[in-house]
């Protein structure tokens, strides 16, 4: 007998109602019936380590998190917010007119109770959605955004999303107000010396001494400090806050999301690091996957087991079932420390073993590592051309007091970096703190073309990660005619000051 297809398969009746019992296994479409999707920014409540958790979503008509679209669909969406407070919703790597991007210093708030209507042409990939006020993105303000291409309707292989959050049982305001007042110190303490900017303290958060930072992992897709311009007598800084839970699809380890797949299928994993302060790694275990796009545009395929991303990033792991038809826990390991989250992908009649939301061992750091930055290649780069103009945006930053500056300056006193429409820019992140700042440009798809010094044609993406003292050059044709926010995608570090515009001037 034939091996089923994954269409046959999710079309079987048995299938089918395995999935309808997995509502965040796939994220529901609204009705194509109407004029324009509908989204609800709402209060929600889940189940975390055994506890009712009070949380913020973005539920689609039907009451599941965000959106899919189809290939041709556009992104015409009617939200509304249910929150008792104003919001603000951006959609995180696509390219809207800047009047829709979903930000405050170009549109105004969202009342409670009050809509607002958005009609653009999306980017096809794996995206997400957030709240653009920091608290509430830690409240988990957040959803996936997938605009599907032909080729994925196409493919054979059954798409999985695996949306990553870092939770709280106190408010996001509570824990900003928390971190940026100094007395969040999980792991290790401020260290005496000099607090001017470019100068840190340095403290060892989630270092192990028998794994140093400044050690090569073992392979090309687990880490090592290659590539890294970095003193190897300093330690980064890695986490600024004890989370009380890391969460896949709104779960955890505890009871973990088990999703149905074929015996020896193909698996498209979209996976999103929607965590407002965390770094992980997906770790497939002994399974080789082939890392096929990062935020959302295709890269050469690139084969591993474990995979790091920062905030805001997202990876399409493509994943071929083992044939035995074992389970396939995918993990998700939270950088120098044990915790780790993650789902499980399990065929029919296989056994599905608990699995501790703490390892034995601390997880390496990923902060410092830019081995597969540097290796990725994108299939669709940007043309060649000349650069037209060049800029530096110096990252600093401290602990104590808690604050974290572009170019010297906080949101608010800050100076936009200003290009003019059409012109290739080039822009380097110049890291001068022991943290790793997850950068985001808004409006604008950019490729990565320099890590420390050593020139590529590396990857298409919308946040890069820039490592401690390291630097990392972008480059992009600027856009329309407006200012797009420029920040580092760590909500503490966004909300103590870390944040400028790029300023789009008319030539």
């Amino acid at each position: 007998m034939a091996p089923l297809s994954r269409r046959s398969f999710l079309a079987s009746g048995a299938a089918a109602g395995i999935m309808a019992s997995l509502p965040g296994t796939v994220y529901a479409q609204a009705s194509t019936k109407a004029n324009a999707f509908t989204l609800r920014a709402v209060r929600r409540t889940i189940e975390v380590d055994g506890r009712a958790a009070s949380v913020l979503g973005l539920v689609d008509g039907s009451g599941r998190p965000g959106l899919i679209l189809d290939p041709g669909q556009r992104f015409r969406v009617d939200l509304t917010n249910d929150l008792d407070v104003e919001t603000i919703v951006h959609w995180h790597g696509q390219i809207p007119p800047n009047a829709q991007d979903g930000v405050s210093n170009t549109s105004p708030m969202i009342p409670a109770g009050g809509s607002r209507s958005f009609d653009f042409a999306p980017r096809t990939g794996t995206f997400w959605m957030h709240s653009h006020v920091p608290a509430q993105e830690v409240d988990q303000l957040a959803a996936p955004l997938i605009v599907r291409s032909a080729e994925d309707l196409a493919a054979d292989r059954q798409e999985v999303v695996l949306f990553l959050h870092d939770f709280s049982f106190r408010s996001g305001e509570e824990v900003l107000e928390e971190i940026t007042s100094g007395r969040a110190m999980p792991h290790g303490e401020v260290q005496e010396g000099s607090h001017s900017m470019g100068e840190f303290p340095r403290r060892i958060v989630g270092h192990h001494e028998s794994d140093p930072m400044s050690m090569p992992m073992p392979n090309a897709m687990s880490g090592g400090m290659a590539g890294m311009g970095h003193d190897s007598g300093m330690e980064m800084d890695l986490n600024d806050f004890e989370f009380d839970a890391y969460l896949a699809n709104d779960r955890t380890l505890d009871d973990p999301e088990v999703i149905a797949v074929e015996r020896g299928g193909r698996v498209l994993l979209r996976a999103i690091n929607a965590a407002s302060m965390t770094a992980f790694w997906i770790d497939l275990g002994s399974v080789v996957g082939r890392l096929v796009a990062v935020d959302g545009d295709a890269v050469e395929p690139m084969e591993g087991t474990r995979f790091g991303f920062a905030q805001g990033q997202r990876l399409d792991i493509e994943i071929d079932m083992p044939a035995d038809g074992s389970v396939l826990p995918v993990l998700a390991l939270r950088e120098g420390a044990p915790q780790r989250t993650g789902i499980v992908l399990a065929p029919r009649g296989a056994e599905v073993r608990r699995i501790s939301s703490t390892a034995d061992a601390e997880h390496p750091a990923y902060s410092g590592d830019m081995t597969t930055e540097l290796a990725l290649r994108a299939l669709n780069p940007l043309p060649d051309r000349p650069v037209d103009r060049t800029h530096m945006v110096m990252l600093g930053g401290q602990m104590s007091p808690y604050v974290w500056s572009l170019n010297g300056q906080l949101w608010g006193s800050h100076t936009p970096v200003a290009v003019m429409s059409g012109e290739r820019v080039e822009m380097m992140f110049h890291n001068m703190s022991m943290m790793a700042h997850p950068m985001h440009l808004h409006g604008h798809a950019f490729q990565v073309v320099d890590v420390n010094g050593q020139r590529i044609a590396g990857a298409v993406r919308d946040t890069v990660h820039v490592p401690p003292m390291g630097m990392v050059t972008i480059a992009f044709d600027a856009g329309e005619v407006a200012p797009w926010m420029l920040h580092c995608h760590h909500m503490a570090h966004m909300a103590a000051g870390m944040m400028s515009e790029l300023d789009v001037r008319s030539a």
